[in-house]
C-alpha cells in the first residue's frame, strides 16, 4: 500500500510588479491556516513520509510549517523544480522516482491547477478542486510507485480549510 498526499500552498501575497510569482510569500493568514492544516493532517497520519516541494517561496514556507508540526528537519525536504515549472500527470513518475520503493508515503507541496488535475485523474470517481492549503491523501493498493495509474487511487481524506476552521 502506498499513499500520496498533495498539499496546495497556503494563501500568498497578491501578485505585484516588484516581486515575481516565484518569490511571493505566504500572508500571515496563510501561515496560520497552514499550521492549523498541518495539525489536522497529523490527526490523520503520524508521518508525512518523504516531503517534496516546489521551490517557490510560498510552497517552501508551507512545507516548512508542515515539517515543523511533524518534527522534521527542514533540510530533509526535497526541493524539485518540476513541481513549479511543469507539473502535470505526465511528470508524476519523475517525481516519484526520487524516492526509494520502501517509502510508503510521499507528501508533495505545490500549486494549482496541476494538483487538482492530478488528484482528480488519480482517484476513482475524481475529486474536487483543491483550495489553498487543501490536503488530499490518496492511497493505492500497489507495491511500487511505478505502478500508479489513473483512476486507481482511493481518497483517504480531503481536508479543506473552510471545513476545519
Amino acid at each position: 500500500m502506498k499513499k500520496l498526499i498533495f498539499i496546495r500552498h497556503g494563501k500568498a501575497e497578491d501578485p505585484a510588479p516588484e516581486i515575481s510569482d516565484f518569490e511571493r510569500s505566504l500572508t500571515l493568514k496563510g501561515k496560520s491556516i497552514s499550521k492549523l492544516m498541518a495539525r489536522k493532517l497529523r490527526e490523520k497520519d503520524n508521518s508525512p513520509g518523504i516531503m517534496i516541494t516546489s521551490p517557490s517561496f510560498r510552497a517552501l514556507e508551507t512545507a516548512f510549517i508542515f515539517a515543523g508540526e511533524f518534527g522534521i528537519e527542514p533540510e530533509k525536504i526535497i526541493i524539485n523544480s518540476t513541481l513549479y515549472y511543469k507539473m502535470n500527470f505526465h511528470y508524476l513518475p519523475e517525481i516519484l522516482s526520487l524516492v526509494s520503493e520502501d517509502t510508503d508515503i510521499i507528501t508533495l507541496f505545490g500549486h494549482n491547477p496541476s494538483f487538482s488535475e492530478i488528484s482528480d485523474s488519480l482517484c476513482k470517481g475524481g475529486c474536487d478542486f483543491m483550495p489553498k492549503c487543501g490536503v488530499i491523501g490518496i492511497s493505492f493498493n500497489i507495491r511500487t510507485w511505478s505502478e500508479i495509474r489513473q483512476n486507481t487511487g482511493k481518497i483517504e481524506y480531503f481536508l479543506k480549510p473552510e471545513k476545519v476552521l
